[in-house]
């Protein structure tokens, strides 16, 4: 009889967790909150730095999972040693259990100053995306945008809001988002208002040029103070050009927040018993970061993907594969 593993959480680090279970002739349960898998995913259009459509990792991801047992509409109250106790009391028992629960969007709504829920005209790059997919991207009341602005860094890297992190794929997706809109309308202005830009992956800085030279996207070191709306519900943006040393003012038909990560809510929960270990962050702390990044202090309990830190899409299905076979290797011994 097969192993029993409960993978928490059905996003491509949990889909890639248990088809790679599976592959190894272990027993692999995914126990997603949701409706369905895919996680952050599904309401993702494109990926970066290659313009894949997130549709097609998902369907392969999906075609992998044939033989899994999957829980949909249901949650994980809590860890134990001999399983995971459902939100309804039920305890599922399991050999080993891989923490795949992800991460969190920062809440745009919480930097007040940039009017995200109050102002039509503000966006955040997860509306962005939703309007991607559904090819409707416009403003409030219909029309083309002639000039837009994006903000890095929303939500990441700022102490007021107790989020002291970098979520290392903001600048990416703030740059990526800026090219699709150019794509969409040639005529319009774009500008990206950052502290600083962060492009670490293969092929970002790449991208990060082409947008510049063949995009013709605007790049301007300053942080907007401040939005607000005027008479024809515009947003007039002021923020200073640091590399000038010099205050601006513009009106934009679109302001769009690039929000962070931040660490699952679930967490906390977690973190309660089983000696699973937080950093300040909340994002949860593995048993040491170079050669155990994948393990808990507590034998069977095993992490993939976002749970621990801000990761791209491939950096999270590499740490599926590599927690599926941390985790035959436990079994066996």
């Amino acid at each position: 009889m097969s192993k029993r593993v409960i993978v928490i959480g059905g996003g491509v680090a949990g889909m890639q967790t248990a088809a790679t279970l599976a592959g190894l002739g272990i027993h692999p349960v995914i126990i997603e909150k949701g409706d369905r898998l895919g996680g952050k995913l599904l309401n993702w259009h494109k990926l970066f730095p290659t313009f894949t459509p997130a549709g097609e990792v998902l369907d392969t991801l999906r075609r992998q999972l044939k033989d899994v047992e999957i829980m949909t509409n249901t949650e994980v109250k809590r860890i134990e040693q001999s399983g995971v106790v459902l939100n309804d009391g039920r305890l599922l028992v399991s050999d080993a259990v891989v923490v795949c629960s992800g991460f969190d969007i920062f809440r745009a709504e919480i930097k007040e100053e940039y009017g995200y829920g109050i102002y039509d005209n503000v966006y955040t790059t997860v509306d962005i995306e939703r309007m991607l997919n559904e090819g409707k991207v416009h403003t409030a009341d219909g029309h083309i945008p002639e000039r837009i602005a994006f903000l890095h860094c929303v939500g990441s890297r700022d102490e007021k809001v107790g989020q002291k992190h970098c979520s290392r794929v903001c600048c990416i997706t703030g740059v990526k988002q800026a090219m699709e809109l150019k794509e969409l309308f040639p005529q319009s202005e774009i500008y990206n208002f950052y502290m600083d830009i962060r492009m670490f992956g293969p092929g970002y800085e790449e991208m990060y040029r082409q947008a510049q030279e063949e995009f013709n996207i605007h790049f301007i070191r300053g942080r907007i103070s401040e939005a607000s709306e005027t008479i024809d519900k515009r947003v007039q943006i002021k923020a200073e050009d640091t590399l000038i040393g010099r205050p601006l003012k513009m009106t934009v038909d679109m302001l769009i927040l690039i929000v962070g990560m931040k660490a699952g809510a679930s967490n906390d929960r977690f973190a309660e018993n089983r000696g699973i270990e937080l950093y300040p962050s909340h994002f949860i702390r593995p048993r040491n970061q170079f050669v155990d990044n994948i393990c808990s202090s507590a034998g069977n309990i095993f992490y993939a993907g976002t749970v621990t830190a801000p990761k791209n899409v491939g950096e999270s299905l590499n740490e599926g594969v590599a927690a599926a076979l941390r985790v035959s290797k436990y079994l066996e011994d």
